[in-house]
């Protein structure tokens, strides 16, 4: 009985650092609490994770007049978003000669308010939250990246814990899973999709499930056996399998999606004309020098290409499908 309390306390411990920003349902918050309360030596302030966004959450009004604002929505955690972007980051601030600043949301949701208020020049999102951004408020597109050899696409990746008997998505029903963010479309839109072609909802076929608010959180859940499954950004799961295959080696790829238009570049519509032009231009030709190509080598970017490329129907098509099932 020990050793069993052991092994649940330890799980608990792991949901904290891994899952302090996820939306439980109440019963789920209670029964952390109250674990907590009733086990206080187990969970000691060592071991808690402490995530300040406001480190780089500065908006267009509190930086320098000059300095280009970016946002990054969180596809990765807060701390993998910093390391992926600094070499480009620095790339576009030597190439515009002015200083640029990276800003951070919790959610996709977050990100795309700063860019309608025009309080963010431009910012790397997700397909789902840029097709809601141009429905709402007339969200721009500037680049996208291409990274497969499919060209400007990308895949959900439906995952399970390697050690697991799951082969299918259909044997998720009555377990745990974790998605990324409510606007995500790999991480959120395809498995409710792969759902409402089912009759069914996240409600009526998981045990319980939550948001991660980062997709390397999400694939960290499943490996640490936290939750049974995940829907992950293909992106996202090949890039860290290729740096760091510490926690995508202990999952397993149970369902591939169809492909999708990629998370593309994205501008305000209250953005200044020559920066989006100046912004754009930089990005369509960063394949063209040494240290563009190394950057682009070092974020597995073959090169970005005009936005005209790439088509976003498909998930539009999934949209009017979940939101059908939703009524």
């Amino acid at each position: 009985m020990k050793r069993y309390l052991i092994k649940i306390i330890q799980k608990i411990k792991n949901f904290l650092l891994v899952n302090l920003l996820a939306n439980f349902e109440m019963r789920y918050i209670m029964l952390l609490i109250a674990l907590v309360v009733l086990l206080p030596a187990c969970i000691t302030k060592d071991n808690a994770v402490l995530v300040n966004f406001s480190d780089r959450m500065e908006v267009k009004n509190q930086v320098e007049e000059n300095a280009v604002v970016i946002g990054v929505s969180n596809i990765l955690s807060p701390a993998e978003t910093v390391t992926y972007y600094e070499d480009l980051f620095s790339y576009l601030s030597e190439k515009l000669g002015r200083k640029v600043k990276l800003v951070q949301r919790k959610n996709y949701a977050q990100m795309n308010e700063l860019l309608r208020l025009g309080r963010v020049d431009a910012a790397f999102v997700c397909s789902r939250a840029y097709i809601t951004g141009a429905r709402q408020f007339g969200l721009e597109l500037l680049a996208v990246p291409v990274v497969y050899d499919e060209g400007p696409v990308y895949y959900s990746y439906i995952i399970v814990n390697r050690e697991s008997g799951i082969n299918r998505f259909e044997e998720l029903r009555g377990r745990s899973f974790a998605f990324s963010d409510p606007l995500s479309n790999s991480g959120e839109l395809y498995p409710r999709y792969l759902l409402a072609k089912m009759n069914e909802t996240p409600d009526t076929f998981f045990s319980h499930y939550f948001y991660t608010y980062s997709h390397d959180k999400s694939i960290e859940a499943v490996a640490s056996g936290i939750v049974d499954g995940a829907a992950v950004d293909s992106l996202i799961w090949d890039y860290k399998n290729i740096t760091e295959p510490r926690m995508t080696s202990k999952t397993r790829i149970i369902n591939v999606s169809p492909p999708f238009g990629i998370p593309p570049v994205v501008v305000s519509p209250l953005s200044d004309t020559k920066l989006k032009e100046e912004i754009r231009d930089i990005l369509l030709n960063m394949h063209r020098d040494e240290e563009g190509r190394r950057i682009l080598e070092k974020l597995h970017i073959k090169r970005f290409i005009p936005p005209e490329n790439v088509s976003y129907a498909s998930i539009e098509e999934m949209l009017e499908v979940v939101e059908g099932n939703a009524r």
